[in-house]
């Protein structure tokens, strides 16, 4: 059953992101999302870019949004908060992978059976996965 509240409508930023996590619950797996803001309210996105999907959109510090696009701080490229398409880059015409939520009495709640709300931040990664970076593609 889903229906777990996110956070507060006025605690998704105006030119940034929030991060939460969210786990699978066929699987158990933690999966990252992000919440933004657009002109038909709020709408919530998986934390990845399409390009290169170990690489977070949102880093821990709200993701880059620029004119109503997401960008991606690895490729430099946008994705459309509203829908989810990507109109620049290496991955153009590619379309963030959506969590479905939904609005009610000031908060955004998960509508997605699959998925329960689990924290506000970053999901926990395990040691031999190693972080999510915006940086090289070489491990060290």
């Amino acid at each position: 059953m889903s229906g777990e509240r996110i956070a507060d409508v006025d605690a998704v930023p105006a030119e940034s992101s929030l991060l939460f996590t969210v786990e699978d619950r066929e699987s158990g797996e933690e999966r990252e999302a992000v919440l933004v803001d657009t002109d038909d309210g709020v709408r919530a996105w998986f934390n990845y870019c399409q390009h290169w999907r170990d690489v977070n959109l949102d880093t821990g510090d709200g993701a880059v949004v620029r004119d109503g696009e997401l960008v991606c701080k690895r490729h430099g490229a946008t994705f459309e908060c509203d829908s989810g398409e990507c109109t620049f880059g290496p991955c153009e015409g590619a379309v963030l992978d959506e969590l479905g939520i939904r609005r009610a009495d000031g908060g955004v709640f998960v509508d997605d059976d699959g998925y329960a709300f689990d924290r506000l931040g970053e999901a926990e990664n395990d040691e031999d996965d190693g972080p999510q970076s915006t940086e090289s593609r070489i491990g060290f």
